[in-house]
């Protein structure tokens, strides 16, 4: 017993050792690579491995992105931002007389394409996406000042387009300031959501997923692309094989009776300088997401999603991922069971985290 409780001490010495031998060589590395830009350009040079699948898929997204334009799609990402551009120039207060001269032609263009894709197969566009651009194009033509020789072309492609559609009102207007749910009432929601590992052994109803969905497509995006996918898995030997991938599951995955993978689509995006914009709008998507599914009696917890290159193979062979759609979180949805516990989680202070001016 001596012998091993001997061996178990210097089994944990020889751990302890490693460990501070791997932190002296990772600190020589970091103060040095880290002290400069050159540096560090250098470093992840010789170790391009770390971010060779973001630069690879920002780079094959951006490709992607130009070959869409010439195929029939569900949505138009590049009329969607472009619309949305005419949308913030028409609240701009004082409004000027004469505004998106510099991309009202290319609007028109993204336009003409929706309406031709519309001919050929009318059900293969969102109408909805249609509707919207039309009213805002119409609302634009008719704000703006007659007599410049660019929009007034523009105007006229517009109408020749031929896109007969009705006005559906789909335009910016004055937003009700007066909220009907009190500050408090939104404090007790998330205040009740928590983070929750232990459901019930029961399924998750589609319709709930959906309502909690329409609540989450509201939130706020990069000129309005909405650029992610809620994949959804409730049949229990997916989910069990979903949710075991991320390192964040252990000991809890196998009683998730639903997951959602949170999907971002850099073939949203034109320019790498957008190449984070995924992370944010999915993010913001995802916390209202959960905030509608606690409405509605449901719990979950977020999946932390590591860029590690074992799990992103993984993850991309079993949800048919292209490399331009990368992962931005796992989320368990589920009835929580009466029984289970969820972490304090004690927060950091207002005046730790916030800074005015």
């Amino acid at each position: 017993m001596l012998n091993k409780l001997k061996n178990v001490a210097k089994a944990l010495l020889a751990i302890t050792w490693i460990r501070k031998v791997y932190e002296l060589v990772n600190r020589v590395f970091l103060e040095s690579f880290g002290s400069s830009r050159i540096l560090s350009h250098l470093y992840y040079t010789a170790s391009f491995v770390t971010f060779n699948r973001e630069q690879a898929a920002v780079l094959r997204g951006r490709r992607n992105y130009y070959r869409n334009k010439s195929r029939d799609r569900r949505t138009h990402v590049e009329l969607r931002r472009n619309v949305h551009r005419l949308e913030k120039g028409l609240i701009m207060m004082p409004r000027r007389e004469v505004f998106a001269r510099d991309y009202v032609t290319e609007t028109i263009e993204f336009y003409e394409q929706a309406v031709e894709q519309l001919r050929r197969d009318p059900a293969s566009m969102e109408s909805s996406e249609m509707e919207w651009a039309h009213d805002v194009l119409t609302e634009y033509f008719t704000a703006v000042r007659p007599g410049d020789a660019m929009i007034d072309a523009a105007r006229a492609r517009f109408e020749k387009a031929g896109h007969d559609a009705e006005f559906t009102g789909k335009v910016p207007y004055v937003k009700k300031s007066l909220s009907q749910i009190s500050y408090a009432e939104l404090e007790d929601l998330v205040m009740q959501r928590r983070s929750v590992r232990w459901f019930e052994d029961r399924p998750v109803p589609r319709d709930q997923i959906d309502q909690a969905l329409l609540i989450a497509r509201q939130a706020p995006t990069a000129c309005n692309r909405l650029p992610y996918e809620f994949r959804v898995f409730d049949d229990p030997a997916l989910v069990k094989e979903v949710s075991a991938i991320p390192f964040g599951t252990a000991g809890y995955s196998h009683n998730i009776p639903c997951v959602v993978v949170v999907v971002g689509r850099l073939e949203s995006y034109f320019s790498p300088r957008d190449r984070h914009a995924i992370y944010v709008d999915g993010s913001l998507a995802a916390m209202s997401f959960m905030l509608g599914l606690e409405t509605l009696g449901l719990s979950s917890s977020v999946i932390n999603w590591p860029d590690f290159e074992p799990l992103e193979r993984k993850m991309q062979k079993k949800l048919d991922l292209d490399l331009t759609d990368r992962v931005v979180m796992l989320i368990a949805v589920g009835y929580a069971h009466p029984e289970g516990m969820v972490p304090f989680s004690q927060k950091k202070e207002l005046d730790t985290f916030r800074r005015y001016n």
